[in-house]
């Protein structure tokens, strides 16, 4: 085996931890069924104390939302020197930070809809600072996941409150533009697509309940044409390579009623809970659940590279004094 002992990092710091824990309990008894011993470990304060007494080759991240996904845990074990499943620092907090992965995205000519961000002190102006981009639109914190924060507003009225429930889980909200469409996650597994699927719903949106509390449908592949698909799919990929991800990610997009389609966002640690996409996705491409997991694991690794001895110096001839004189 490439990495025998492995810790599992679950739990974490935030409004995630929940998932976290779902996510890092069935990541570890998957490694415990394929025969690797494995160490859960609850990460919070002191996690680097934690590591540095385990005698580990390598650590699955099953962290998600702030300070597991965002960069900040990726850094430590960087730092510490031990192999980690997921996208590097630089990859996570861009992702993670959707305002920064939209530049991103434009950047390399990825649609992507239509935002902006409101801070706190920017709420007075929030209606002017809205303009002319309309309703309905999405409000949603910055930096989080798991659809925490989000509304649909349908109506001026509705927008300053929706901002302020968004700043409950970070300092910056983001505004978009609402895009109608179908919602189309994209798996990503060894930096290839493994698969496609449609999310329908209960509500206008795939929010926090929808996704974990039931009612939602999902259609493996989408209704939509091949050709279609194909491209939807080639757009989640070159997401997933201009944010500079690495192994695994989920890539979410709307494939608009008007054939436009756009990256939502990109999840770097998706879930692997019971009710997640990702699995669902590799058991329709025909993977099971603990082949999925060994995919993601043997891509652990570190970022940093060590850095090479410097050239010794080029040999200078001493000049004579006859030489210098001339």
């Amino acid at each position: 085996m490439k990495f025998h002992r492995v810790a599992v990092l679950m739990g974490g710091w935030g409004e995630e931890r929940e998932v976290s824990m779902r996510t890092g309990e069935a990541v570890a008894k998957a490694l415990t069924r394929s025969g690797r011993e494995v160490q859960r470990v609850l990460a919070g304060p002191g996690l680097d104390e934690t590591l540095r007494t385990l005698a580990v080759d390598a650590a699955f991240l099953a962290l998600h939302g702030r300070m597991g996904e965002d960069g900040k845990v990726q850094g430590l074990l960087e730092v510490l020197g031990l192999p980690y499943t997921g996208a590097g620092v630089l990859a996570s907090a861009l992702a993670m930070n959707k305002p920064m992965a939209k530049k991103v995205l434009r950047f390399h000519n990825l649609s992507t809809p239509a935002s902006y961000t409101l801070s706190s002190a920017q709420l007075d102006a929030a209606h002017e600072i809205h303009g002319d981009m309309g309703y309905p639109a999405v409000v949603k914190p910055a930096c989080s996941g798991s659809s925490c924060g989000l509304s649909v507003v349908r109506e001026q009225m509705e927008l300053v409150p929706a901002a302020r429930e968004a700043l409950r889980f970070g300092s910056v909200a983001l505004v978009e533009r609402f895009i109608r469409g179908r919602e189309i996650t994209v798996a990503i597994v060894s930096d290839r697509v493994l698969g496609s699927c449609e999310i329908v719903p209960p509500r206008e949106v795939f929010d926090y309940r929808g996704k974990y509390q039931g009612g939602s449908r999902y259609h493996l592949p989408p209704r939509i044409s091949p050709i279609r698909l194909a491209n939807i799919e080639a757009l989640a990929l070159a997401a997933h390579q201009a944010l500079g991800c690495r192994g695994h990610s989920r890539v979410d997009i709307i494939a608009s009623d008007s054939e436009n389609d756009f990256v939502l966002e990109l999840n770097t640690l998706p879930g692997m809970t019971p009710t997640s996409l990702l699995p669902k996705i590799a058991r329709a491409a025909g993977l099971s659940f603990e082949e999925m997991v060994e995919a993601i694991l043997d891509r652990a690794a570190v970022d940093d590279q060590p850095i090479a001895p410097a050239e010794p110096p080029l040999a200078v001839a001493a000049r004579s004094p006859s030489a210098a004189a001339s």
